[in-house]
């Protein structure tokens, strides 16, 4: 199935501001022009490539080109302001109008048996993570990272958890690729189990939207099975992203008690600004006061931002560095894909008719 750029954009990009909140600070308009330039460019031929072969996501392909430019020679430093920039500010933006994606009305009308089942995955994976990592010696940060995006929404995730992570923008590249690589794999490999298993239309569905990573790649698994069971995925899988608002605040309240409590430049915002307003367009999807087509302008809008800002995390990403870490992420990620497949498949069965 021909992957929508704007929406496959949008799990993985949204990540972008994690590796660039080390990159040197953004000084006057002029600076920014170079990188501007370069990212909009560069986003061009994503789009572009996709329409040619749309087995190779705009997702890849904008964070190859960020990645080749990171990763060249201090010729291309005066890019670095401009891709620090979109990373940062395109990137919030983007996760705002995600907002615009969900209405309340949809999660509702699932019932409460499948909102339990989203619930208790969500759960079982965000801290089961969290103790498998901890026990493969990896740190905190990188493993609330990864518990966060496999768990919610992939990278839009793990770009909502990066202020409260503390993690290196090595780290971030490592947990944006592994749940990039287990979306990729999921897409190939829940349709052929989901035969084995004997699942219905509605527990493949299921199955799907609560163990599959970004938007895009559960549009894909789902349509295998057709239009019944891609609306089931896709209402399941919005239902996580609703989730990311109170783990990003339990993870923040938790944080600001562990600090000195006396010394409140230190404590961090319960939620950070970007993410009330993903919650104010969610609720202004749910009123019902926004035109079909201004919602589908908005998705196009929000995808653009998103993939632009992808751009700007791949050049936050140092080779050299990234060797450094070893193969216990990998671990970390391939185990973190099997819990979420296999509590999410459980419950299904249980739950779900």
């Amino acid at each position: 199935m021909k992957a929508h750029p704007p929406v496959d954009a949008v799990e993985s990009a949204a990540a972008t501001s994690l590796l660039q909140r080390r990159l040197p600070s953004v000084g006057g308009t002029q600076e920014l022009v170079p990188g501007l330039f370069f990212a909009f460019a560069a986003t061009a031929v994503a789009v572009a490539m996709n329409g040619l072969v749309p087995q190779v996501s705009t997702l890849i392909i904008a964070v190859v080109l960020g990645i080749v430019v990171g990763n060249a020679s201090e010729a291309v430093a005066p890019l670095r302001p401009g891709l620090a920039f979109v990373a940062k500010k395109f990137l919030r933006a983007g996760v705002v109008l995600l907002g615009m994606r969900l209405s309340i009305s949809q999660v509702t009308e699932l019932g409460w048996p499948t909102i339990l089942l989203v619930v208790g995955t969500v759960s079982a994976t965000f801290f089961g993570t969290q103790a498998i990592g901890k026990r493969l010696g990896l740190s905190r940060g990188l493993s609330l990272l990864v518990a966060t995006g496999y768990s919610i929404c992939g990278a839009s995730a793990i770009a909502a958890m990066e202020g409260q992570s503390d993690a290196e923008e090595e780290e971030v590249a490592v947990a944006i690729g592994l749940v990039t690589l287990a979306g990729s794999l999921a897409m190939f490999v829940l349709p052929v189990l989901a035969q084995v298993f004997g699942l219905s239309d509605a527990q493949f569905g299921t199955w799907v939207g609560a163990s599959v990573h970004d938007v895009a790649q559960v549009v894909a698994a789902a349509s295998t099975g057709g239009a019944a069971v891609l609306s089931i995925a896709v209402v399941v899988k919005l239902t996580r992203v609703v989730l990311l608002a109170p783990i990003v605040a339990g993870v923040s309240i938790h944080r600001s008690r562990e600090r000195d409590s006396d010394d409140l430049r230190e404590r961090p915002p319960l939620l950070p600004g970007f993410v009330i307003g993903f919650l104010a367009m969610m609720l202004l999807r749910t009123s019902g006061a926004v035109p079909a087509a201004v919602v589908d302008i908005t998705k196009l809008v929000e995808g653009l931002l998103l993939t632009i800002a992808l751009v700007g995390l791949g050049a936050g990403v140092r080779f050299g560095r990234l060797r450094k870490l070893g193969g216990q992420p990998l671990v970390l990620g391939f185990v973190a894909w099997f819990l979420v497949a296999a509590v999410s498949l459980v419950g299904t069965t249980i739950l779900v008719p």
